[in-house]
């Protein structure tokens, strides 16, 4: 006769289910899931971050190498000696045989108060005390003399101005003014203006700031072209002049 077999008892529905089931698996899943992301959100802001900081480098150079693009731009060139066909044509002409300095110090933006005299000690005057304002623009020959104070104003911004003595009792002859007069309109910051009180046995004085070269009365046009455009090219727009790159056309 065949033995009973032995019945498992029946498990009561409403008994929860033991650990390690499926409910418990879910939330260990879940976990996982909550690690990941929190790792890749962390991951995204890390990388957020470095781009950042990508971007700021990045700009940061860019922004060095623009300043220094406008400031090699704009700075004013370094001044340089006469050039030797000036020197040769000064000597020929009996002119100073070099540029001369006036003063020892020129400090710039020295701007008169009202009533306040310059005090220069130099005629015609490259440095010192001047007014708030230079010569005004526009016009860079003049046939009549201009206040001193501007002029220095003017020499301060790179500018060059020639100075001449009328024709007569010792001035320059007329072909020398006219030339001259060509040669401002076709160079920068560059003047030509009549000064009767220049002194005795200087027909032509070239004046940059702090910087003079006189020649007689009897300098001939081609020479006196010669010695003024190496006088401008030395000069005009360049670090000599406190201000250098303010000049008319600089």
């Amino acid at each position: 006769m065949a033995k009973d077999k032995k019945k498992r008892p029946r498990r009561p529905a409403d008994t929860p289910a033991p650990t390690g089931t499926r409910d418990g698996g879910n939330a260990a899943r879940r976990a996982r899931k909550e690690q990941v992301r929190r790792a890749r959100e962390s991951e995204a802001r890390r990388r957020a971050r470095r781009g950042a900081l990508r971007r700021f480098a990045v700009f940061a150079v860019a922004g060095a190498i623009g300043i220094g693009v406008i400031w090699f731009v704009g700075r004013a060139a370094a001044p340089e000696p006469l050039s030797a066909e000036a020197k040769a044509a000064a000597l020929d002409a009996g002119c100073d045989a070099d540029v001369r300095t006036p003063a020892a110090d020129a400090p710039g933006n020295q701007h008169l108060a009202a009533g306040q005299s310059p005090n220069y000690t130099e005629s015609p005057a490259t440095s010192g005390w001047h007014a708030n304002s230079p010569l005004p623009g526009g016009t860079r020959v003049l046939t009549e003399p201009v206040d001193e104070t501007l002029a220095v104003h003017t020499l301060e911004h790179g500018s060059v101005i020639a100075y001449y003595r009328p024709s007569g009792d010792g001035g320059v002859a007329q072909d020398v003014i006219d030339r001259l007069g060509s040669l401002a309109q076709s160079n920068p910051a560059t003047y030509v203006i009549p000064y009767p009180t220049l002194p005795e046995g200087t027909g032509l004085a070239l004046t940059a700031w702090n910087k003079i070269l006189t020649c007689p009365g009897t300098v001939t046009a081609d020479q006196a072209a010669a010695i003024t455009q190496g006088f401008v090219d030395s000069f005009a727009c360049t670090s000599n002049a406190p201000e250098g790159k303010l000049g008319e056309g600089c």
